[in-house]
């Protein structure tokens, strides 16, 4: 298991150019469609947990799917894996930027690449959408999505406290009130 997690780990890292943001639909497909370690729903509610903590998102993925599947070992090993791309890429590529920092194949790669990161964003929310949806009901889910899109868009709260607000949502008010959404 542990070279398992090493190596989806180390993949979905490796090409996930600019950080967390494009490598979690990376992982997400490493963890639910190839190696099936986690439903989409499971990954779903690893992503919203990773979001409301502090640091780094694609880590604390890494070191929850690393622990669910191989303890302690299987968590190092993908924080490993998570870890080690981005470091060697880091290394390289400032070396790279430093050296090249005017020429405008440096700067048409930092352009062009945006609008694919774009897309796999987008990909990655129409499935969790999807995912709440089937659980929830399209209603439910989008009005959860609008409710948490005007809090943090238009009122500044920060997404941290929309994600436990969900979460108290779910887990205490939905349960209560649930005849009256039906």
């Amino acid at each position: 298991m542990t070279g398992a997690l090493l190596i989806g780990f180390f993949i979905a890292n490796l090409l996930g150019y600019g950080g967390g943001p494009s490598s979690i639909p990376l992982m997400e497909a490493q963890i639910v469609n190839h190696y099936h370690w986690m439903s989409a729903g499971d990954f779903a509610n690893v992503l919203a947990v990773a979001n409301a903590l502090p640091g780094p998102v694609a880590t604390k993925i890494a070191a929850a799917v690393g622990y669910s599947k191989g303890g302690a070992v299987g968590a190092l090993a993908a924080l490993l894996a998570t870890i080690v791309p981005s470091a060697i890429a880091l290394i390289v590529m400032l070396r790279l930027v430093d050296k090249f920092r005017q020429s405008a194949v440096v700067k048409g790669m930092t352009r062009w690449i945006l609008p694919v990161i774009t897309v796999l964003m987008g990909i990655l929310t129409w499935k969790v959408l999807e995912t709440g949806a089937r659980t929830l009901g399209w209603v439910q889910d989008l009005l959860i999505a609008a409710v948490s899109l005007f809090f943090i868009r238009f009122l500044k709260v920060h997404p941290a406290f929309v994600i436990v607000g969900a979460f108290l949502y779910g887990g205490f008010l939905l349960p209560h009130f649930s005849h009256v959404l039906s």
